[in-house]
Protein backbone atom coordinates (compact mmCIF):
# COMPACT_ATOMS: atom_id res chain seq x y z
CA UNK A 1 0.00 0.00 0.00
CA UNK A 2 2.89 2.33 0.67
CA UNK A 3 5.24 1.48 -2.40
CA UNK A 4 3.77 3.78 -5.04
CA UNK A 5 3.81 7.11 -2.17
CA UNK A 6 7.61 6.09 -1.09
CA UNK A 7 8.36 5.77 -5.25
CA UNK A 8 6.78 9.40 -5.91
CA UNK A 9 9.08 10.59 -3.13
CA UNK A 10 11.90 8.82 -4.51
CA UNK A 11 11.10 10.43 -8.20
CA UNK A 12 9.84 13.80 -6.67
CA UNK A 13 13.44 13.98 -4.85
CA UNK A 14 15.75 12.41 -7.67
CA UNK A 15 14.03 15.51 -9.92
CA UNK A 16 14.93 18.34 -7.48
CA UNK A 17 18.27 16.78 -7.05
CA UNK A 18 18.94 16.75 -10.50
CA UNK A 19 17.92 20.94 -11.26
CA UNK A 20 21.07 22.46 -13.41
CA UNK A 21 22.90 25.02 -11.32
CA UNK A 22 24.72 28.37 -12.81
CA UNK A 23 28.63 29.84 -11.75
CA UNK A 24 30.82 32.20 -13.09
CA UNK A 25 34.03 31.71 -13.87
CA UNK A 26 35.41 35.22 -15.23
CA UNK A 27 33.67 36.31 -18.68
CA UNK A 28 31.95 32.58 -18.68
CA UNK A 29 28.67 31.37 -17.28
CA UNK A 30 29.11 28.00 -16.25
CA UNK A 31 26.11 25.33 -16.46
CA UNK A 32 26.20 22.37 -14.20
CA UNK A 33 23.71 19.36 -14.07
CA UNK A 34 23.64 16.12 -15.26
CA UNK A 35 24.63 16.48 -18.95
CA UNK A 36 26.64 15.29 -21.66
CA UNK A 37 30.26 16.15 -21.76
CA UNK A 38 30.29 17.56 -18.05
CA UNK A 39 29.40 21.13 -17.45
CA UNK A 40 28.91 23.96 -20.50
CA UNK A 41 29.63 27.20 -20.78
CA UNK A 42 28.89 29.87 -22.32
CA UNK A 43 30.81 33.27 -22.76
CA UNK A 44 28.50 35.73 -21.61
CA UNK A 45 28.59 38.48 -22.94
CA UNK A 46 30.79 37.64 -25.94
CA UNK A 47 30.22 40.57 -27.50
CA UNK A 48 28.23 44.08 -28.05
CA UNK A 49 27.96 45.00 -31.27
CA UNK A 50 26.89 48.27 -33.91
CA UNK A 51 24.91 47.91 -36.61
CA UNK A 52 26.40 48.11 -40.44
CA UNK A 53 28.68 44.81 -39.20
CA UNK A 54 28.59 42.29 -41.89
CA UNK A 55 31.49 43.55 -44.21
CA UNK A 56 33.48 46.24 -41.29
CA UNK A 57 36.19 44.91 -39.16
CA UNK A 58 35.21 43.62 -35.85
CA UNK A 59 37.70 45.67 -33.75
CA UNK A 60 37.56 48.78 -35.14
CA UNK A 61 34.08 49.38 -35.86
CA UNK A 62 31.57 46.72 -34.94
CA UNK A 63 32.71 45.45 -31.46
CA UNK A 64 31.85 47.48 -28.57
CA UNK A 65 34.25 47.12 -25.40
CA UNK A 66 32.96 46.53 -21.82
CA UNK A 67 33.54 45.29 -18.77
CA UNK A 68 31.94 42.80 -16.44
CA UNK A 69 30.89 42.05 -12.98
CA UNK A 70 29.07 39.35 -10.59
CA UNK A 71 26.16 41.57 -8.64
CA UNK A 72 24.79 37.98 -7.00
CA UNK A 73 24.31 34.36 -6.55
CA UNK A 74 21.69 32.72 -4.71
CA UNK A 75 22.92 30.21 -1.97
CA UNK A 76 21.12 27.53 -4.36
CA UNK A 77 23.51 28.46 -7.14
CA UNK A 78 19.85 28.96 -9.30
CA UNK A 79 20.06 32.94 -10.05
CA UNK A 80 22.74 34.83 -11.08
CA UNK A 81 23.07 38.15 -11.98
CA UNK A 82 25.77 40.05 -13.76
CA UNK A 83 26.01 43.58 -15.02
CA UNK A 84 28.01 45.26 -18.20
CA UNK A 85 28.75 48.49 -18.46
CA UNK A 86 29.89 49.49 -22.03
CA UNK A 87 32.55 51.61 -23.17
CA UNK A 88 29.74 54.39 -24.08
CA UNK A 89 28.14 54.58 -20.41
CA UNK A 90 25.48 51.77 -21.11
CA UNK A 91 24.53 49.34 -18.28
CA UNK A 92 23.11 45.91 -19.26
CA UNK A 93 21.91 44.10 -15.91
CA UNK A 94 21.63 40.28 -16.66
CA UNK A 95 18.97 37.40 -14.64
CA UNK A 96 19.82 33.89 -15.05
CA UNK A 97 17.96 31.24 -13.59
CA UNK A 98 18.33 28.02 -13.66
CA UNK A 99 15.61 25.34 -13.91
CA UNK A 100 15.17 21.02 -14.26
CA UNK A 101 16.10 21.46 -17.93
CA UNK A 102 16.54 24.84 -18.92
CA UNK A 103 18.24 28.01 -18.08
CA UNK A 104 16.34 31.56 -19.13
CA UNK A 105 17.90 34.81 -19.20
CA UNK A 106 16.35 38.42 -18.50
CA UNK A 107 18.47 41.49 -20.38
CA UNK A 108 17.82 45.12 -19.24
CA UNK A 109 19.79 47.66 -21.40
CA UNK A 110 19.68 51.38 -20.15
CA UNK A 111 21.17 53.90 -21.73
CA UNK A 112 21.91 56.45 -18.50
CA UNK A 113 23.91 58.96 -20.55
CA UNK A 114 22.54 62.25 -22.98
CA UNK A 115 23.99 61.09 -25.65
CA UNK A 116 22.60 57.89 -28.10
CA UNK A 117 24.06 54.70 -27.89
CA UNK A 118 25.24 52.82 -31.05
CA UNK A 119 24.41 49.35 -29.25
CA UNK A 120 22.41 47.04 -31.96
CA UNK A 121 23.21 43.32 -30.86
CA UNK A 122 24.67 41.51 -28.23
CA UNK A 123 26.59 37.86 -28.53
CA UNK A 124 25.52 35.10 -25.96
CA UNK A 125 28.79 32.72 -27.65
CA UNK A 126 27.36 28.61 -26.21
CA UNK A 127 30.65 26.21 -26.43
CA UNK A 128 29.52 22.78 -27.56
CA UNK A 129 32.30 21.01 -28.37
CA UNK A 130 32.02 18.90 -25.24
CA UNK A 131 27.58 18.54 -25.26
CA UNK A 132 28.36 17.32 -28.50
CA UNK A 133 31.14 14.37 -28.26
CA UNK A 134 34.22 16.57 -29.11
CA UNK A 135 37.06 18.05 -27.92
CA UNK A 136 36.06 21.13 -25.53
CA UNK A 137 39.17 23.33 -26.80
CA UNK A 138 38.39 24.18 -30.44
CA UNK A 139 42.13 25.05 -31.41
CA UNK A 140 42.17 21.14 -31.16
CA UNK A 141 41.14 18.86 -34.48
CA UNK A 142 38.86 20.05 -37.06
CA UNK A 143 36.61 22.87 -35.41
CA UNK A 144 33.27 21.99 -38.06
CA UNK A 145 33.36 18.36 -36.52
CA UNK A 146 30.55 18.83 -34.85
CA UNK A 147 28.16 20.37 -37.53
CA UNK A 148 26.58 17.28 -38.97
CA UNK A 149 25.27 17.36 -35.26
CA UNK A 150 23.57 20.64 -35.25
CA UNK A 151 20.65 22.18 -36.63
CA UNK A 152 18.07 25.10 -37.55
CA UNK A 153 14.55 25.07 -38.99
CA UNK A 154 14.79 26.00 -42.56
CA UNK A 155 11.48 25.66 -44.96
CA UNK A 156 9.46 24.42 -41.26
CA UNK A 157 11.95 21.37 -41.08
CA UNK A 158 14.78 20.72 -38.51
CA UNK A 159 17.83 20.93 -40.83
CA UNK A 160 21.15 19.83 -40.16
CA UNK A 161 24.42 21.33 -41.02
CA UNK A 162 25.88 22.36 -43.40
CA UNK A 163 22.51 22.99 -44.56
CA UNK A 164 22.07 23.67 -48.40
CA UNK A 165 23.25 26.53 -49.70
CA UNK A 166 26.22 26.73 -47.05
CA UNK A 167 28.26 30.15 -48.07
CA UNK A 168 32.08 30.00 -47.64
CA UNK A 169 32.84 33.51 -48.81
CA UNK A 170 33.27 37.04 -46.33
CA UNK A 171 35.24 39.01 -44.17
CA UNK A 172 36.21 36.34 -42.06
CA UNK A 173 35.91 32.69 -42.68
CA UNK A 174 34.47 30.49 -41.85
CA UNK A 175 31.33 29.89 -40.15
CA UNK A 176 27.60 30.49 -40.86
CA UNK A 177 24.87 33.20 -40.15
CA UNK A 178 21.20 33.20 -40.74
CA UNK A 179 19.63 36.44 -40.73
CA UNK A 180 15.89 36.73 -40.08
CA UNK A 181 13.28 39.00 -42.33
CA UNK A 182 12.99 41.90 -39.92
CA UNK A 183 16.64 43.06 -39.71
CA UNK A 184 18.65 44.37 -42.74
CA UNK A 185 21.13 41.77 -44.08
CA UNK A 186 23.94 44.76 -43.50
CA UNK A 187 23.76 44.16 -39.58
CA UNK A 188 25.12 40.92 -38.73
CA UNK A 189 28.15 38.55 -38.14
CA UNK A 190 30.72 39.33 -41.00
CA UNK A 191 31.09 35.53 -41.55
CA UNK A 192 29.67 33.85 -44.18
CA UNK A 193 25.83 34.67 -44.58
CA UNK A 194 23.76 31.76 -45.95
CA UNK A 195 20.93 33.23 -48.44
CA UNK A 196 18.15 31.14 -46.95
CA UNK A 197 16.16 32.67 -44.10
CA UNK A 198 15.21 30.88 -41.20
CA UNK A 199 11.89 29.77 -40.39
CA UNK A 200 12.13 30.40 -36.46
CA UNK A 201 14.38 31.76 -34.22
CA UNK A 202 15.87 28.44 -32.56
CA UNK A 203 19.24 26.97 -33.36
CA UNK A 204 20.84 23.40 -31.27
CA UNK A 205 22.71 20.86 -31.10
CA UNK A 206 22.15 16.81 -30.49
CA UNK A 207 24.70 15.05 -27.87
CA UNK A 208 27.37 13.31 -28.58
CA UNK A 209 25.55 10.09 -27.28
CA UNK A 210 22.10 11.24 -29.28
CA UNK A 211 19.89 11.55 -25.81
CA UNK A 212 20.00 15.63 -25.43
CA UNK A 213 19.40 18.31 -26.95
CA UNK A 214 20.56 21.95 -26.61
CA UNK A 215 19.18 24.45 -28.26
CA UNK A 216 18.61 28.40 -27.74
CA UNK A 217 16.45 31.12 -28.24
CA UNK A 218 16.22 34.86 -27.64
CA UNK A 219 13.44 37.45 -28.17
CA UNK A 220 14.25 39.94 -30.36
CA UNK A 221 16.61 38.14 -32.12
CA UNK A 222 19.29 39.37 -34.39
CA UNK A 223 20.84 36.04 -36.01
CA UNK A 224 21.39 32.61 -35.56
CA UNK A 225 24.91 31.87 -36.25
CA UNK A 226 27.24 28.83 -36.51
CA UNK A 227 30.67 30.00 -34.91
CA UNK A 228 34.48 28.74 -35.26
CA UNK A 229 34.96 27.74 -31.30
CA UNK A 230 32.13 24.54 -31.29
CA UNK A 231 29.63 27.40 -30.57
CA UNK A 232 26.28 28.54 -31.99
CA UNK A 233 24.66 31.53 -31.14
CA UNK A 234 21.22 33.23 -31.04
CA UNK A 235 22.00 36.59 -30.34
CA UNK A 236 19.72 39.12 -29.10
CA UNK A 237 18.92 42.63 -30.81
CA UNK A 238 18.61 46.00 -29.15
CA UNK A 239 18.19 47.99 -32.13
CA UNK A 240 19.65 51.12 -30.69
CA UNK A 241 19.55 53.07 -27.32
CA UNK A 242 18.38 56.89 -27.16
CA UNK A 243 19.27 59.24 -24.27
CA UNK A 244 17.86 57.86 -20.88
CA UNK A 245 16.01 54.61 -22.74
CA UNK A 246 15.45 50.99 -21.86
CA UNK A 247 15.01 47.74 -23.55
CA UNK A 248 14.72 44.06 -22.41
CA UNK A 249 15.12 40.71 -23.96
CA UNK A 250 15.06 37.63 -22.98
CA UNK A 251 16.17 33.84 -23.77
CA UNK A 252 16.09 30.69 -23.23
CA UNK A 253 18.36 27.45 -23.53
CA UNK A 254 16.65 24.45 -23.15
CA UNK A 255 18.89 21.31 -22.32
CA UNK A 256 16.05 18.70 -22.70
CA UNK A 257 15.46 14.75 -24.19
CA UNK A 258 16.54 14.14 -27.87
CA UNK A 259 12.66 14.72 -29.24
CA UNK A 260 12.61 17.39 -31.12
CA UNK A 261 8.63 17.64 -31.94
CA UNK A 262 8.77 18.35 -27.91
CA UNK A 263 10.81 21.11 -28.23
CA UNK A 264 9.73 23.37 -30.85
CA UNK A 265 6.04 22.85 -29.06
CA UNK A 266 7.86 23.93 -26.22
CA UNK A 267 9.59 26.73 -27.65
CA UNK A 268 6.30 27.94 -29.46
CA UNK A 269 4.85 28.66 -26.34
CA UNK A 270 7.87 30.31 -24.97
CA UNK A 271 8.23 32.60 -28.17
CA UNK A 272 4.73 33.30 -29.79
CA UNK A 273 6.16 36.25 -31.82
CA UNK A 274 8.25 33.94 -33.34
CA UNK A 275 5.40 31.82 -34.78
CA UNK A 276 4.95 32.69 -38.60
CA UNK A 277 0.81 33.61 -38.94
Amino acid sequence: MTVRPLLLLALMSLSVGADLTVSRDGHYLVIHGDLPGGELRINHIESYCRAGSTDADWVAHTKIPHRNELISLSDDQRVLRLRDTLSDGVVVDHTITAGSDQVSFQVSAHNPTAVASTLHWAQPCVRLGAFTGFNPDYTVGNPDDYLPRCFLFLDGKLTRMPTPAWTTTARYTPGQVWCPTNVPRTDVNPRPLNPQVPSNGLIGCFSGDGTRIAAMAWEPYQELFQGVARCLHADFRIGGLAAGETKTARGVLYLVAADSDALVQRYQRDFPEHIRR
